[in-house]
């Protein structure tokens, strides 16, 4: 390619080099008028990492309680103990729920609110109930933040409450909760929740327990492109070091039915494609970038393809939490659709499960 953009030309050079590119670098990236020679870098970059394939999963969520301790300032599906509209998921709901799914369903996806009065057997029986139930899935649950809530709550540490939870079948974390790490922001939006320094320990433990995770980012709210970057960075450096993440998951946030409604608009599709582009380009050491198309929309994730995103999640059945905040995205996709949207973008769809094997 021709750059017309001549400042990308060294950054470039040192991505085919394998090298790092640091934070003003990045920066130019963010602010580059060319977003199209942007997407070239990122998209070389995904082709070295895993070629022409683009994933996707036979998946289900499962958002067990939307009451939650934290209350966060920018979400609009956490509920207080005792409101009309809060609930909890039974033990009987939640394996009624993954059964509607059918006998191809490879991975559970499991997170909820930060619930003040659960038992702790209720999340351990729940693991082992979908493991005796459907011994073919994954189950990839529990956010660092609910992580250090079960600690805190319970009187255990992280590593006794990982122990618990691997004991019961727990396969993989999700990304969540890691939002922005800027102790600025989260002093300012989500006080009650745990920063940078526990949700990386957190992951380090898990990863030390053969736990593999996944790494998020939420953005377009009230953070600075200087946090964004300082966000990625930290996660290159404990990817660097402990090598467990499979994937970064950016997340565009959704203001609607928040404090924000009316006040911000939501990121731009040529501001999240360039974010993860970016992320495609720091991450180097990450396997995958997940273009999370509930968030971003199937049409938002299809193009994010050509900008590094190997990785479109999966069917997904039935997601709460970002629809709470006036997502307009379905509830899930077919098989068939996901598969087309790729496709029609020039690459081959491959199954995978939570862990990423690979099933054609």
């Amino acid at each position: 390619m021709q750059f017309k953009d001549e400042r990308l030309i060294p950054i470039f050079e040192k991505i085919k080099n394998g090298g790092n590119i640091n934070k003003q670098e990045a920066l130019h990236i963010l602010h580059s008028p060319f977003p199209l020679e942007v997407a070239f870098m990122a998209r070389y970059v995904k082709l070295k990492k895993s070629q022409k394939k683009v994933y996707y999963v036979i998946n289900k969520h499962i958002n067990y309680t939307n009451i939650c301790i934290s209350r966060c300032r920018f979400c609009a599906y956490s509920k207080d103990a005792g409101d009309r509209d809060g609930y909890t998921l039974s033990l009987d709901e939640i394996l009624k729920d993954i059964a509607s799914a059918g006998k191809r369903l490879r991975e559970v996806h499991i997170v909820g609110g930060l619930h003040p009065h659960l038992r702790f057997s209720y999340y351990t029986s729940m693991l082992e109930n979908i493991k005796k139930n459907f011994p073919y899935v994954q189950i990839k649950a529990f956010t660092a933040v609910e992580i250090a809530h079960f600690a805190n709550l319970y009187g255990m540490t992280f590593k006794q409450v990982l122990e618990e939870l691997r004991n019961a079948g727990l396969d993989s974390m999700p990304g969540g909760g890691a939002e922005i790490f800027s102790e600025r922001v989260r002093k300012k939006l989500f006080p009650r929740k745990i920063g940078y320094e526990q949700w990386s320990e957190i992951h380090r433990i898990a990863h030390s327990m053969n736990i593999p995770t996944n790494a998020t980012m939420l953005f377009g709210h009230i953070e600075t492109e200087e946090e964004v970057v300082e966000h990625l960075f930290k996660l290159r450096d404990l990817q660097d070091e402990t090598g467990g993440f499979l994937c970064f998951i950016p997340l565009p946030f959704h203001p609607w039915n928040t404090i924000f409604e009316g006040k911000i608009k939501k990121a731009t599709a040529l501001k999240e494609l360039k974010i993860i582009a970016l992320s495609r380009i720091i991450l180097n050491n990450f396997p995958h970038i997940k273009a999370y198309w509930i968030m971003l929309s199937p049409q938002v994730s299809q193009i994010a393809l050509n900008f590094g995103a190997d990785d479109m999640d999966g069917t997904i059945c039935e997601e709460r939490i970002t629809h709470a905040a006036g997502a307009i995205t379905p509830s899930g996709l077919k098989e068939n659709t996901i598969r087309n949207l790729i496709k029609k973008s020039g690459f081959v769809p491959m199954e995978r499960d939570a862990l990423y094997h690979e099933y054609g």
